[in-house]
């Protein structure tokens, strides 16, 4: 039975990298593909925000000359080509699929209206948001968790390249120590690298949990649903 009805992914652009480190590798988005097409067959209503940083990153705008808003406004149109990618890989799996952007682009996305969004998942498509909440300032992590309280989801998971949160770096730090579950609290006054405190201020002021696990291996997206306990669970209180 599974542990949620209504889930929000957030993937980060470098994600759709793969191994190259830059654009899109399709094995990887094939990959993701097959993954949430398992756990759509279970029922459960998935919407997904995806990054941008495989393409642009509006905070490398900043060193390179570019002013930091446009730069943002450049790195949503990289989390629209990711979106349509993704959509592609999705509907190739025969999974109805909906791309909505809160930037206007009427010819590939559909505009992002709250209302028009719950009605497609209760169809049972899923939903790929694209270019964050639309303002400059604010990260794709942000967007995630404001779509997740639009949306009315169960939680927020965070599929990363590692299995969970850690007291520092683990791909640097070989002795970091991974957080079976953490408070909100806690991730904001460690300085923990789960999402932005932005992001993090928003689930804990709406109680809504975060999980964040390795999405590369493959079959934890579908245990994530099933209550398994996989990654680091984040709540209000702390635990599980």
């Amino acid at each position: 039975m599974p542990a949620f009805k209504r889930i929000l992914l957030k993937l980060s652009g470098e994600i759709l990298a793969g191994k190259h480190g830059f654009g899109i590798d399709q094995e990887t988005i094939n990959s993701l593909a097959e993954e949430i097409l398992g756990v759509q067959q279970l029922g459960i209503e998935v919407g997904l925000v995806i990054g941008g940083g495989n393409i642009f990153r509006g905070v490398q705008a900043g060193p390179n000359g570019i002013d930091r808003a446009t730069g943002d406004y450049m790195g949503m149109l990289a989390t629209s080509i990711n979106a349509l990618a993704l959509q592609d890989a999705l509907e190739r799996k025969g999974i109805d699929t909906r791309v909505l952007s809160a930037i206007e682009m009427r010819e590939i996305a559909e505009p992002y209206i709250r209302r028009r969004a719950t009605r497609h998942l209760e169809k049972g498509r899923v939903l790929v948001f694209a270019c964050g909440t639309g303002n400059p300032y604010f990260t794709t992590d942000t967007a995630a968790s404001l779509r997740a309280m639009e949306i009315g989801a169960d939680v927020l998971l965070k599929g990363t390249k590692v299995n969970g949160v850690f007291d520092k770096d683990p791909v640097t730090n070989p002795d970091a120590v991974r957080y079976d579950s953490v408070s909100f609290m806690d991730v904001l006054q460690k300085r923990l690298k789960v999402m932005d405190a932005a992001a993090i201020s928003l689930c804990m002021d709406n109680d809504l949990p975060i999980i964040v696990f390795d999405i590369n291996e493959k079959g934890n997206l579908k245990k994530v649903i099933s209550g398994v306990e996989v990654g680091t669970y984040v709540s209000a209180s702390g635990e599980r």
